[in-house]
């Protein structure tokens, strides 16, 4: 409700001579109280106390006894004790104040808690109205909109790490400290952002676990770089909003209403489906407790395209309006990212991952004693100087690190002759006018695509990875997309272990790269030289995806091409 919808139509007629607080509120009073109460009601309440201060203000005017129709007799009764205070002298005002503060400071309190309330009776009212066949069918709709494999809890996040333990120890603490001060003079946006390979997931994934475990985690969202639902910015804010509808009975109750009343809500623009889907609904949540809720964005530079992560960001400024709330984004620091976030509008932290030598070492330590025990290798191995050079190989990024992890531990190999390759790595020759912002990296990437047997259908594999259409594909369905059989594909994914996965689901087996930053290798000729995905393979791949789809047309939906 808008303050214009306020006034009565009798009441607008009124000179405002004889309503003195009618006036404009000042700038920080309205900061204060339309932060703290932000339902229509909470005006009441604001006028009321700002009479406080104007000795001929009479608060039970027109406007107010507008509320008092509105209100529940026992918020009346609270508002007119609190009245009282406007019509003493001026003197007794000032001799009085400290315990008028205090007073009026344990009113405002009741008042919140009463209203909490009220809001509460209202909603169960209008749960009781929609039965629950009624509520399950939105929740229906806003379930279908959403991407639930982007939850940090999801089956995917078994993919997607947390922190190795007594790892990012500072960064976390940093996060934690920020997510639970209350002060108005905290930014509610954080923007935590590096570059690929330094573990920025993983630390969002951990302090995920963290907050959850505190009962203060509102909703997360992993963005996936060419995933179908993951990587698709429209399914944010519904999936969004059913986080929060799992954890609140009001706000589920009130989406419930907006979606049986429009279903189509999910299908709006992005700003639209934020204040409809999340905003509106927020108001009935109950932050009485004290604590602020986390709301977590992963990725967003790999969310579809540029003009998309921009348009979501321009959003933020509305969210953050929202009172006890906290907003983790999380991206690599992309030009364009870092243009919207230095614009007026959008008010936040910066938070920058460092690398780090100390955790890179305490992970490979770690793993290399794992690696050392399940395959029966003596405990000597590997020496200390050793992993102090891997450490810093990796410059201080865990991409690095975990890549050498996968390549030694490979079933079909001993660890100790995959672990004298990596530390025989030298960077090759590159071209003069370019500089790899991963050397070593590079190179181990090289060195893992030049172990694949020749025989086997590499380039026709990559060609299908950095296409980025990896994540929705099975071994059948890149099969009949190239032309192979299944068995040729798997022998050749299995070379390729330490790069690319295989999730399970439905009884198929479904191909995703371990991280972005191998994508980017294969699309950079100066990176991956030979293995470039080039246009002529771009075009290759096409030709065959029209050949698959002419001879099976009906298998089209299947492929999920995008």
């Amino acid at each position: 409700m808008t303050t214009s919808a306020l006034y009565s139509s009798k009441s607008r007629t009124k000179s405002t001579s004889s309503m003195p607080f009618c006036r404009k509120l000042p700038p920080q009073k309205q900061r204060l109280g339309f932060a703290r109460f932000p339902s229509a009601y909470y005006h009441y309440i604001i006028i009321t106390i700002y009479c406080f201060a104007v000795p001929s203000s009479s608060v039970l005017c027109s406007i107010c006894s507008a509320y008092c129709n509105l209100c529940p007799r026992y918020l009346v009764t609270e508002l007119v004790d609190l009245d009282s205070f406007s019509t003493r002298s001026t003197l007794k005002k000032i001799l009085e104040s400290d315990e008028d503060k205090q007073v009026v400071e344990t009113a405002i309190r009741r008042i919140d808690s009463r209203i909490k309330s009220f809001h509460l009776e209202i909603t169960m009212s209008i749960e009781n109205k929609m039965d629950n066949s009624s509520i399950d069918a939105a929740l229906r709709i806003l379930y279908n909109a959403s991407a639930t494999e982007a939850i940090h809890d999801a089956a995917e996040s078994f993919t997607r790490p947390p922190c190795h333990p007594n790892t990012r120890l500072e960064i976390l603490n940093d996060l934690t400290t920020w997510s639970q001060d209350i002060s108005d003079s905290t930014s509610q946006i954080l923007w935590m952002h590096g570059p690929a390979g330094t573990g920025k997931s993983a630390i969002a994934q951990s302090f995920c676990e963290q907050v959850r475990d505190q009962s203060s985690l509102g909703a997360s969202f992993f963005f996936k770089r060419g995933h179908s639902s993951r990587g698709n910015a429209t399914k944010l804010w519904p999936t969004i909003a059913y986080q929060l509808a799992l954890i609140y009975p009001s706000f589920k109750a009130a989406i419930a209403l907006r979606l049986t009343t429009n279903p189509a809500l999910v299908d709006k623009l992005l700003p639209d489906q934020l204040q409809r889907l999340v905003i509106e609904p927020y108001h009935d949540i109950d932050t009485s407790d004290g604590r602020n809720l986390v709301m977590v964005i992963d990725g967003l530079d790999e969310c579809e395209d540029e003009t998309r992560q921009q348009e979501l960001l321009r959003c933020l400024p509305n969210l953050a309006s929202l009172s006890m709330l906290r907003i983790l984004i999380v991206s690599r620091p992309e030009d364009h990212i870092k243009r919207v976030f230095g614009e007026a509008a959008l008010s936040c932290l910066h938070l920058s991952v460092p690398a780090s030598y100390g955790d890179v070492k305490v992970y490979l330590t770690d793993e290399f004693k794992r690696i050392r025990e399940d395959h029966g290798v003596v405990a000597s191995w590997p020496e200390e100087d050793l992993i102090w050079h891997i450490t810093q190989k990796s410059s201080g990024h865990f991409i690095y690190a975990a890549t050498v992890i996968r390549f030694v531990e490979d079933k079909y190999c001993d660890p100790v002759d995959q672990l004298a390759i990596v530390t025989d790595l030298q960077p090759s020759e590159q071209d003069s006018n370019f500089v790899s912002p991963f050397p070593a990296l590079d190179e181990l990437y090289l060195q893992i695509l030049r172990k694949v047997p020749v025989q086997l259908p590499l380039s026709r594999v990559i060609s299908v990875i950095a296409a980025r259409v990896n994540s929705n594909l099975s071994i059948a369905q890149i099969g009949q997309l190239l032309g192979l059989k299944p068995e040729k594909i798997s022998l050749t994914t299995k070379r390729l272990h330490s790069l690319i996965r295989w999730i399970f689901d439905g009884g198929e087996q479904y191909m995703s790269v371990y991280h972005a930053s191998f994508l980017d290798f294969l699309c950079d000729c100066n990176r991956s030289r030979n293995f470039h995905f080039s246009d002529i393979d771009r075009q290759n791949l096409a030709t065959d995806t029209l050949e698959a789809l002419s001879q099976n047309s009906s298998h089209i939906d299947e492929l999920h091409l995008p």
